[in-house]
């Protein structure tokens, strides 16, 4: 007879300290094996072969293997579509409980959504908690009941709420005595599944010692201020709740307000899911856009003309991280200088980044388009050459990723800055009628 189990499926929470999800199930009555799998509706769309996100999963996922070994335990690895994954556990296995943590995005939340009705059907009860957020989609609410679409008023919220309770850790470590003990799961080789194994760097987690640069420095491009924490809150390696702890350990009130902007972008995607293909604003989808495919390429490749926006490119491209600050004026050049969709440029950087979130990302775009809610206005055009004076002084940003403009080699503008804007106003007042 086989033996009574609950399963924890790992997803954006790739750690076993902190996890709410792995914590609750080790409280439960059954035996726990872990469970992750290499998602084949995700990873068929990555054009990227050597798509540095998928090395790094496999590699902590290598370590928490090892990790496992002294509780006699080991994650099973799959490598396929959820649906049928689940469908070969269940028939392998007498699971009683299936433990997860929520996640946000329309496609995961169709995916959970399915599997719950599957996992019914089976006489298994399905449990999801909050993990990736400190305030879930409906914690911080307006009067009325209905989510905040301003960031401010959000954030005073989210600021008066907070209290200990919100970001203090599971203990879910305490209780890894509580595995199903296995022998060792081989995790399966890049190679495997239509890989191959990056060289480029993957960022520290260790995030605490950046955290008074940034207060100071977050918007100096060339000051390397940033903790670049973004990829190790994006595949869970480090707990929203440990950030938080230590940003109000440190009174880094900036890089709170930060982790606050990343909560309110996810309840917004949760709240209003059309906005992954949509205009938050329906008018915004009225404008005409270019679309020009040669101007696209320029952009992309870092050959504007405009040297900031093309050292953005050039870090982005070679690292896999943009500078905050420089996110923002490539992504304003990218919809107001050359009216190409925000679309096509959300889709470069979900390519792109590591530290990719869909919430994040999209709401970003949409605000630097004016598409979003609590967005810049449309007439908001940044100036690139002003932006670099500015923020970037002593050009020690764009010297470092752009050398051939010290050299007096950089390409012309592609287009100039002043009729950009004019065209662009007239453009998008055409679309929103005003």
């Amino acid at each position: 007879m086989k033996k009574e189990i609950s399963i924890c499926w790992l997803r954006r929470d790739l750690r076993l300290a902190d996890n709410a999800a792995l914590y609750h199930a080790l409280k439960g009555p059954y035996p726990v094996l872990l469970l992750f799998i290499f998602d084949k509706n995700i990873l068929d769309k990555l054009e990227n072969p050597g798509d540095t996100r998928v090395t790094f999963i496999h590699d902590v996922l290598t370590g928490l293997n090892k990790e496992l070994e002294q509780h006699h335990s080991s994650i099973l690895v799959k490598y396929g579509t959820p649906e049928t994954v689940w469908q070969e556990i269940v028939g392998a296995h007498h699971i009683r409980a299936v433990y997860t943590n929520h996640d946000y995005e329309p496609q995961a939340c169709r995916r959970d959504d399915t599997l719950a009705e599957f996992l019914a059907s089976e006489g298994i009860t399905f449990h999801t908690f909050k993990d990736q957020v400190l305030f879930d989609k409906n914690e911080i609410l307006k009067g009325d009941g209905t989510p905040y679409t301003v960031f401010t008023p959000y954030f005073r919220q989210w600021q008066q709420k907070l209290e200990e309770f919100y970001y203090k850790s599971y203990p879910s470590q305490k209780y890894l005595g509580k595995l199903l003990h296995i022998s060792r799961q081989q995790v399966p080789a890049l190679e495997t599944l239509g890989f191959l194994r990056s060289a480029q760097e993957i960022p520290s987690v260790n995030f605490e010692d950046k955290l008074e640069d940034y207060e100071r420095l977050r918007d100096l491009p060339g000051a390397d201020a940033t903790t670049r924490i973004g990829l190790h809150l994006r595949f869970g390696t480090v707990s929203i709740r440990k950030a938080v702890s230590e940003a109000i350990r440190q009174k880094a009130d900036k890089w709170l307000s930060e982790l606050a902007w990343r909560d309110f972008y996810m309840m917004i995607l949760w709240h209003f899911p059309h906005t992954s293909t949509q205009s938050f604003k329906p008018a915004y989808d009225n404008i005409r856009w270019r679309n020009n495919e040669t101007e696209f390429k320029a952009w992309c490749e870092g050959r504007t003309g405009y040297p900031l926006v093309d050292a953005g490119m050039r870090q982005l491209n070679q690292t896999g991280f943009m500078h905050n600050r420089v996110r923002m004026v490539a992504a304003s050049f990218l919809t107001k200088h050359l009216l190409i969709d925000w679309r096509w440029g959300e889709a470069y950087f979900a390519e792109k980044l590591l530290d990719y979130e869909m919430s994040s990302n999209i709401g970003g775009w949409q605000w630097a388009c004016g598409s979003g809610n609590d967005a810049a206005p449309y007439f908001r055009v940044f100036n690139p050459e002003l932006q670099s004076k500015k923020f970037d002084p002593d050009q020690k940003y764009i010297d470092r990723w752009l050398p051939e403009y010290k050299q007096k080699k950089h390409v012309q503008p592609i287009v100039e800055h002043a009729f950009a804007r004019e065209r662009a106003l007239k453009v998008f007042k055409t679309a929103l009628n005003v």
